[in-house]
């Protein structure tokens, strides 16, 4: 764990809001979660990616899912009332968020007022990891603040990776 990470906004906002947090780093060159999870030495079912999700017109929302996993875009869809959903490239979730893919954190996108949604598999942790909005720095956070501060609503939209599959493979993210 390197001790030379510079305070973020997330960092800001979790400490304006009375919210404890742990900062854990890790090579900024992964932009995978299962092998950012590896490196910090936790379960990846502990270490949680967000994802950008596009709505209707250029409306977004960020979901929470653990990095082992993959997101299931009809099951979210109908989670949030809502006929389809579609993943931007990485390119387009780097545009919209203006976090580079790898770095994209929910704590640090406050500022856009998107919903957020965390998979309900979270509710098996006290506390979970997620990015602090720069490559390599990530937060630990306990659900219940997580939720809270960021107003989320816990969803059941996740399932397994397909046999073979990279945890990239859905990643617009981080």
């Amino acid at each position: 764990m390197a001790n030379e990470v510079k305070k973020l906004n997330s960092m800001r906002f979790l400490e304006n809001s009375d919210i404890a947090y742990e900062v854990l780093s890790y090579d900024e060159s992964i932009h995978d979660g299962v092998r950012a999870a590896e490196a910090m030495g936790l379960p990846p079912e502990q270490v949680y990616k967000t994802l950008v999700v596009q709505l209707k017109g250029n409306d977004y929302a960020l979901v929470m899912i653990p990095s082992n996993r993959t997101l299931d875009l009809k099951r979210f869809a109908r989670s949030i009332g809502e006929k389809k959903v579609s993943m931007p490239t990485k390119r387009g979730a780097e545009a919209a968020t203006g976090l580079k893919s790898g770095g994209i954190g929910a704590l640090a996108l406050t500022h856009k007022r998107w919903g957020v949604y965390l998979d309900e598999s979270a509710q098996q942790h006290e506390a979970i990891l997620v990015n602090a909005g720069q490559r390599g720095v990530n937060l630990k956070v306990k659900v219940k603040d997580l939720v809270r501060v960021l107003k989320a609503k816990v969803v059941d939209v996740s399932e397994p990776m397909a046999d073979g599959a990279s945890a990239e493979e859905d990643e617009n993210t981080g």
